[in-house]
């Protein structure tokens, strides 16, 4: 049921501007200008007798009014060549995600491991150009098929690379002439990964992993997290895995999982903080992540303290290689020692410890701090870490003092009132959020079909049928505002994930986002989005064109960003007021989108620009 601002829809004409036909007024006008200005002798005027000073005069009014047609003209048609469509970057920059190149970092002196983080603000004098996609690059499938199968010319992973890695790549995924397939059969879900999924189940006393929710485990950060193995399998539990991983020139983690259909974003924790707020996860896992956690004072471990929630698990498990007999107790033992300590004074507690699998508990108490041995890891003396966004890693335990600390086993799925106000937000204004978006996620899913651009656009009706479910799968809110959008999806069991953005100018409401299970992080648009070229289907921003106020970037630079990230025949659906539609339906020329302006009819100023990406082929 279509609701009733889409009824009455009203579909305008897209954004190319018919250049020829300027041309050719531009023609008349000059040959109009020398009519005028041309001798008038030899011909014969039958009309009365005029005096010459008015003929004169009426002569000169129509030459400068000319003159003024054409400058204006010629400024509609330089401004028409400025909006010419953006020349493809060169083949090198096919994969490259700014603000991560090792070379330049390497050369402003950053080292051990910084060379691989975040440095936006050596990024100087970026070409506008469009990334274009590899020559191989193929439209990836629908899921769930991409989560067991993905084309191998869509990655950084070359068939070299992939011989050449460990035998536990090998026994995960099947290199065929153009694919990676990962092994799916017969219900052993990735090579043992059910079988281990079912023994975190049991050692946090659960009967099966189908049970995660009942202790409250239903979002997980993954650290470094392979080719997203684990993620998949929890996805077919209805549970939330954020991959996060470093940046990596080739054989990226986080392209890959990103590319299977699987939550995943760049990120490290070297020397800075996530951009996500306190208590964002249930359960962190770390399997082979490669991260010595008691280096530099335990920040590292600290970081993951103040994004694991009260209640919450840390889950390590040691490489795969197992020394036998004594060796192999002397690894333990080691392993127990140097987090011991640290673990302590973090007020975790070992739950549980199986072969090389050792599993935290976070404390729930938060009165445990205070009986903790002198010189323990202080408490921080203020809790904004809800404003986190890339700040350097500190020695100090967040969240004590926080509102937000609830036990994950006394969490529901629906925010009560209570936490709402802890929040700020009105009950009554959270449910009228819900029920927009509601209704216009129908209307925008509707929208998601090449008949809009043809030239004379049906409108879609009632009798119409709706997209597949699966059309699309890795989604981003730009402006997130509730996660109203990603709550609405759900409920219309779209077979989509979002990943739900704050912009770091607009109100904070990513702490809400996370409480009600969604993923999320905070981010400033006049930055590149720590993601890898081509991983999103659809990009959706509701009033953040005309909130994109700063001298550090434009929309162009928005937009270039935006075609970098998302995949050849994606979406995009922006809403905002007329005048941000309007240059956003200029510029959607230049970056070679097509476009079409879709007035509401409800009497706002608000319009609606729905866009898709061409796959350029060159």
């Amino acid at each position: 049921m279509r609701s009733s601002w889409f009824n009455k829809l009203f579909i305008k004409i897209g954004s190319r501007q018919p250049v020829s036909r300027l041309i050719l007024c531009l023609i008349i006008l000059l040959a109009l200008i020398a009519i005028f200005g041309s001798s008038s002798v030899g011909i014969i005027d039958p009309a009365p007798h005029v005096p010459a000073s008015l003929i004169y005069t009426n002569y000169r009014r129509i030459k400068e009014q000319a003159a003024v047609d054409y400058l204006e003209l010629r400024s509609v048609l330089v401004s028409a060549a400025g909006n010419r469509e953006l020349n493809l970057c060169s083949k090198e920059s096919e994969n490259f995600v700014p603000c991560y190149n090792v070379s330049v970092n390497l050369l402003a002196g950053f080292k051990e491991g910084e060379e691989f983080d975040r440095h936006c603000e050596l990024l100087v004098g970026t070409e506008k150009c469009l990334v274009r996609p590899p020559k191989e690059y193929k439209i990836p499938l629908q899921w769930p098929a991409s989560r067991d199968i993905i084309w191998s010319g869509n990655v950084k992973i070359t068939k070299g690379q992939f011989l050449s890695s460990g035998s536990m790549t090998k026994r995960l995924m099947l290199l065929e002439e153009n694919q990676i397939a990962f092994r799916s059969e017969d219900g052993l879900i990735y090579d043992g990964v059910k079988d281990y999924s079912r023994q975190l189940a049991e050692l946090i006393g659960l009967g099966s992993d189908t049970e995660f929710p009942q202790a409250g485990v239903r979002t997980i950060l993954d650290i470094n997290c392979g080719f997203g193995s684990l993620g998949a399998h929890f996805s077919s539990l209805n549970l939330m895995a954020m991959c996060v991983s470093g940046y990596e020139v080739t054989g990226s983690q986080v392209q890959l999982a990103l590319e299977r259909g699987l939550p995943a974003v760049i990120g490290n924790f070297v020397a800075k903080q996530l951009p996500n707020p306190l208590f964002s996860y249930d359960m962190v896992h770390c399997a082979q992540c490669d991260i010595i956690w008691d280096e530099k004072d335990g920040m590292s471990l600290i970081e993951v303290d103040r994004v694991l929630r009260p209640g919450g698990y840390f889950v390590l498990t040691s490489p795969t290689s197992r020394p036998q007999g004594s060796s192999s107790l002397e690894k333990k033992r080691n392993m127990l020692t140097t987090m011991g300590d640290l673990t302590q004074q973090l007020c975790w507690i070992l739950l549980a410890q199986q072969d090389e699998t050792f599993i935290w508990q976070k404390t729930a108490d938060v009165h445990c701090y205070a009986s903790r041995k002198k010189h323990a890891i202080p408490l921080c003396k203020e809790d904004d870490n809800d404003q986190s966004y890339y700040r350097p890693l500190v020695r100090c335990i967040s969240g004590t003092s926080s509102k937000r600390w609830i036990a994950i086993q006394n969490r529901t799925l629906e925010l009560s009132s209570d936490e709402l106000n802890i929040h700020g937000v009105e009950p009554e204004e959270f449910s009228e959020d819900l029920q927009f978006w509601r209704s216009a996620t129908n209307d925008y899913w509707s929208l998601l079909t090449p008949l809009i651009f043809s030239d004379h656009p049906k409108r879609p009706g009632d009798e119409d049928p709706l997209p597949p479910f699966n059309m699309i799968r890795n989604v981003m809110d730009m402006n997130a505002n509730y996660g109203g959008l990603n709550k609405a999806l759900m409920e219309e069991k779209k077979a989509v994930w979002v990943m739900n953005v704050v912009p770091t100018g607009a109100s904070n409401t990513l702490p809400l986002i996370i409480d009600r299970g969604f993923p999320g992080v905070k981010h400033d648009w006049c930055e590149p989005f720590p993601t890898y070229p081509r991983t999103y289907d659809l990009l959706h921003a509701n009033g953040l064109l005309s909130h994109l106020s700063s001298e550090r970037c434009t929309m162009i630079d928005l937009f270039l960003e935006m075609d970098r990230i998302l995949r050849p025949e994606g979406w995009i659906i922006l809403t905002d007021k007329l005048g941000a539609i309007e240059m956003a339906r200029s510029l959607a020329s230049q970056v070679r989108w097509e476009a079409r302006l879709i007035d509401l009819q409800n009497g706002s100023d608000q319009r609606l620009l729905v866009c898709q990406k061409p796959f350029l082929k060159k």
